[in-house]
């Protein structure tokens, strides 16, 4: 995944009148996932940072007049229209990179078997994160993450390690999966789904990360000239390694230092992942932002292009997850959802779209 800049002169104070597609979208499916905004920012202190920088930086606060307005708030389009139009201000951000990611359904086994000899692992008790701008100001929603020795924070294990058994033998597997690819790729979503024979389902959600920076492995298969920048999708890097055979996979896998660690979530079937916010996400409603430059919880108006249907993709978003590869302005990740469907819309999205947050005025 390619990170997004957005060009100089940005963000810019913007109008409604400005936002491609604007009249046409049904705002009133927003709203739930707004409404969830609201309700995981009211626990929150008044002046905690909900992220942005600069012209975009929010506390909790100042989505409470919003958030009241909300509550009787009448059914139907033309009212969320009415609504937003009137709590919120567009803000452009430029023009930057969105992309997609879903939650996956693996097939899996609660023990090791001969079959399903990947495990899915909880996090450590060992591995701690900091946020640099409890320290650093500049670098507020930076993390860092490893292990303190002699009162000293050290770097964790990478992939290549833990995956070597560095973290073996621990009790730490979740599950055990059957293909280290469905692996790799669920690290990168952050949560999904896995099946096991008897029909139950284990929902995982992300738990933290080794600390290591992400390295997108498609980009090097791009470099190597194996794929082409159209052509480099989720599903054309599985093709790779499908073709190129396990040995080979498992040294691209290896290019990225970055390792995901999982914990097990209570949640219906019929319900999204919850997000960094700490509400589940909706399908095609809810995007992962970089939350140093656009506040968590708040809406966002995106303008891309959908890949299935080949046909404009401009909708309202809420930005309620974070993602260790959307770094920028102008960077957005939709959530598709789960299912078929939602892996093939998120695998083939990563395109260039426009976007505009929505500060409450």
């Amino acid at each position: 995944m390619l990170a997004g800049c957005a060009p100089a002169g940005f963000p810019r104070e913007a109008s409604f009148a400005e936002l491609p597609g604007w009249g046409a979208d049904r705002h009133a499916e927003a709203i739930p996932a707004l409404r969830r905004s609201c309700a995981a920012i009211a626990r929150m202190p008044a002046e905690r940072s909900l992220g942005g920088d600069g012209a975009t930086a929010r506390t909790a606060d100042s989505l409470k007049p919003a958030c009241t307005a909300l509550q009787n708030l009448p059914p139907g389009d033309a009212a969320a229209r009415a609504f937003l139009e009137a709590h919120f201000r567009p803000v452009a951000l430029g023009e930057g990179t969105l992309t997609g990611y879903f939650e996956p359904e693996l097939r899996g086994s609660p023990t090791r078997r001969p079959r399903y000899a990947t495990p899915l692992l909880a996090r450590p008790p060992e591995l701690v994160e900091a946020d640099l701008g409890t320290h650093i100001p500049d670098l507020r929603g930076r993390r860092i993450a490893g292990v303190v020795r002699d009162g000293r924070l050290l770097p964790f294990h990478d992939r290549a390690a833990i995956e070597g058994g560095a973290l073996a033998g621990r009790g730490l597997e979740l599950a055990w999966v059957d293909d280290p690819a469905d692996a790799f790729f669920l690290q990168i979503q952050g949560s999904g789904r896995v099946r096991f024979a008897d029909g139950r389902v284990l929902r995982l959600g992300y738990a933290g990360w080794n600390g290591f920076p992400y390295v997108a492995v498609g980009r090097f298969l791009v470099e190597q000239g194996a794929l082409t920048r159209e052509t480099v999708s989720m599903q054309s890097i599985r093709g790779w390694m499908r073709e190129a055979g396990p040995e080979a996979a498992a040294a691209l896998m290896a290019r990225n230092p970055s390792y995901v660690f999982f914990r097990a979530l209570d949640l219906p079937p019929d319900q999204g992942p919850v997000g960094t916010l700490g509400v589940p996400l909706t399908p095609m409603r809810s995007v992962a932002v970089d939350r140093t430059k656009v506040p968590l919880g708040l809406p966002l108006w995106i303008a891309g292009r959908d890949p299935v249907t080949d046909t404009p993709l401009r909708r309202l978003t809420v930005a309620q997850d974070t993602g260790g590869a959307i770094r920028g302005l102008a960077r957005a990740d939709l959530f598709t959802g789960w299912g078929e469907e939602a892996a093939e819309r998120a695998g083939r999205m990563r395109d260039p779209a426009a976007m505009w947050v929505l500060l409450p005025r």
